[in-house]
């Protein structure tokens, strides 16, 4: 049962981390751990991804109206199907694929043996790495409208899809992935938060579906974890776009690896258990 003060606080983590390239899952993970408080498990994290992805979707709903309504109209009138919005509409249903593919083969992994802290805090090292590669040898000059192509967009979508190991991060791994093909960071970052509307989104109703099925939530501090990161992504995912437009992703290395390395330290020295409890 999460009570009224853990729904604050993982709340907090998770507005403040869900965009950036830093794991909102495993900083949930393993404040579970820290403060002694039961595993809140994946279907938890789920519907509180509800609140944050709420916030993309009033952040961008310019964007995300134009992709939805040129789409839809050119699925009968031929001269859109080129227009930007009507691809991007197309780029982010092929994107989507891998990860609700492989969300489903591999549920009972991701709730269970993928929770295991050495994991998290190897993969929070591991991608660290890849993001600094990535960053350090990105060109930063290609763009959404100009460049964007169906395999590239297949190419963030199994990035993104690595998110479902906690630790990776998702908008790290797909922020990475566009950093690989030389888009420049704030269009990398843009398609990412773009691209997980329909993952987030889909995979917090189908929670919301299967706890319906079973024993009812707390549903007051659920829902007030929810508003906070709601409130407090809105607000980080503003910060996060105008910060990488003038700076690089050194410092959420650097915090990757800290954190990895803290993590298994603490499960080595047995002050944490590294399986959920």
């Amino acid at each position: 049962m999460i009570g009224w003060f853990e729904a604050v606080v993982l709340g907090l983590i998770q507005g403040l981390t869900e965009f950036l390239p830093i794991s909102s899952s495993a900083h949930i993970r393993v404040a579970g751990e820290l403060f002694g408080w039961q595993d809140p498990g994946a279907a938890f994290t789920a519907v509180i991804q509800l609140g944050t992805e709420t916030a993309v979707l009033i952040y961008f709903r310019k964007e995300i109206w134009q992709i939805i309504s040129t789409w839809t109209r050119s699925l009968w009138t031929p001269a859109l199907r080129g227009a930007f919005h009507a691809r991007m509409g197309w780029f982010i249903i092929v994107g989507s694929l891998p990860i609700g593919i492989l969300g489903l083969l591999f549920k009972d992994q991701i709730e269970t043996v993928f929770r295991d802290l050495r994991i998290i805090g190897t993969t929070l090292i591991v991608f660290a790495v890849i993001l600094w590669f990535a960053d350090r040898t990105a060109r930063n000059k290609l763009t959404l409208e100009r460049h964007l192509s169906f395999t590239h967009a297949i190419v963030y979508g199994f990035a993104q899809s690595l998110a479902l190991i906690p630790g990776v991060s998702r908008s790290g791994g797909t922020i990475t992935a566009g950093l690989l093909l030389d888009y420049r960071r704030e269009d990398a970052a843009k398609y990412s938060f773009l691209l997980a509307i329909p993952a987030v989104l889909s995979s917090g109703l189908l929670e919301l579906f299967e706890i319906g099925e079973g024993q009812a939530p707390d549903w007051g501090p659920t829902i007030l974890a929810t508003v906070i990161s709601f409130v407090v992504g809105y607000a980080a995912v503003a910060w996060f776009l105008k910060y990488i437009s003038t700076h690089r992703f050194t410092g959420f290395v650097v915090y990757r690896i800290l954190l990895g390395l803290l993590i298994i330290f603490l499960v080595a020295t047995g002050v944490i258990e590294p399986l959920p409890h």
